[in-house]
């Protein structure tokens, strides 16, 4: 057997390709703004993550720029061994302050944070719950740890409380579930979730990729948001989102991230995140906290987007972010949706099986405080014409 025999035969992709519905790896010629040019198109942005719209904010750029210019392009190692910078370390003590956390502790990306964090805490032994509905990085960081892995149904706190009964309460435990949901939307139950921890004394982590900058009086994300930030042992985020760059970062009590730094695999033999990457993390940090409006203006678009959809005859799902899924079906429908709507002016993300089950595609949107009504109304025109020539509204 040639263990390439199964890229031969991989076709999916070509056939999809074939019928002009190809929708991945779409390139784009201009920054990740409202209004993006795609094939010399501008084109109403509506798949990207920078929640807050600071990626191409002047002093982030600059900041970047300015890193840049006294470091270089790069760190040339590992943070463990020679490539931690001071500004590495200014970074996780605002990091930490923001986060009302006595530590923080960074890595090259969000998915490394996973990776390593889970693998090295949950040793044989062990036990981790996972919601069905986590993101990859948290179910390979889980596949990763030699402990047990055991998942519970999407946000159903009762199922975790059965599956907690059965758990052997000598065994050290962990669970792992994602702040806001990044293809549902949905938020986890986590004043619930926090309950169920406390009765069978288990640790709880939450992935808060999606919420920090947009959920919380202050943005700090979900904890904040259900004012449990106390009863949250471990709070990861990622830079690609709101934070206008790339990493990503977590934060909880010293001792625990002082483990994680002498163990997380991911984090001793990466290379550490670029200087251009952390300056723009730190000036973002800065603006969210100086510039609340930002995030006013992120719910007031996804209100508007939601009520519109909504009212356009649309299924949204139980979002109550910025993320808001509009299901259509089967995968094909999403497929010629996805493209008829780049044609009429709007990018949105395809999600088909096996990421979401079969009969269950959505179309992904989210949103951006920088969004203007005018780039909401024509994206909402445009859906109401290629909804209505697929079938999927009235």
């Amino acid at each position: 057997m040639d263990i390439f025999e199964k890229c031969q035969h991989f076709r999916i992709a070509d056939d999809i390709k074939g019928v002009g519905l190809y929708p991945y790896f779409r390139t784009i010629s201009s920054g990740q703004d409202p209004v993006v040019v795609i094939d010399g198109k501008p084109v109403v942005m509506l798949g990207s993550n920078n929640y807050l719209g600071l990626t191409s904010h002047p002093e982030v750029k600059r900041a970047a720029q300015d890193a840049i210019a006294k470091y270089g392009s790069g760190c040339a190692g590992s943070r463990f061994l020679n490539g931690t910078l001071d500004i590495h370390t200014q970074l996780e003590e605002k990091l930490a302050a923001f986060m009302r956390k006595p530590a923080a502790l960074t890595f090259s990306t969000g998915f490394q944070v996973n990776l390593g964090v889970i693998s090295c805490l949950v040793e044989r032994g062990d036990v981790v719950y996972l919601d069905k509905l986590d993101h990859a990085c948290i179910i390979d960081g889980a596949r990763l740890g030699f402990g047990s892995v055991v998942k519970f149904h999407h946000n159903d706190m009762a199922d975790l409380r059965r599956r907690m009964e059965v758990h052997d309460s000598r065994k050290a435990a962990l669970i792992v579930v994602d702040g806001v949901f990044s293809m549902e939307g949905d938020i986890v139950n986590l004043p619930e979730l926090v309950k169920v921890a406390k009765d069978h004394s288990c640790r709880v982590m939450v992935d808060d990729a999606h919420a920090i900058g947009v959920l919380g009086a202050h943005g700090r994300g979900t904890a904040e948001h259900f004012g449990l930030e106390s009863q949250v042992d471990l709070i990861m985020g990622t830079f690609s989102k709101s934070l206008a760059s790339v990493g990503g970062f977590i934060a909880g009590e010293e001792r625990v991230i002082n483990w994680i730094k002498h163990h997380a695999r991911s984090l001793i033999f990466s290379a550490a995140p670029p200087p251009a990457s952390v300056a723009a993390v730190l000036k973002a940090i800065e603006i969210i906290e100086r510039e609340p409006e930002r995030r006013e203006r992120l719910w007031e678009n996804t209100r508007f987007m939601r009520e519109g959809l909504r009212s356009l005859g649309f299924d949204t799902g139980e979002s109550a972010s910025p993320v808001i899924p509009v299901v259509v079906g089967e995968d094909q429908i999403a497929f010629v949706m996805s493209k008829r709507l780049q044609e009429e002016g709007v990018f949105v993300n395809p999600i088909v099986s096996p990421a979401v089950p079969p009969g269950g595609a959505m179309l992904r949107t989210s949103y951006m405080a920088t969004h203007t009504r005018e780039h909401l109304e024509r994206a909402l025109k445009a859906f109401a014409v290629v909804g209505r020539e697929v079938g999927v509204i009235q």
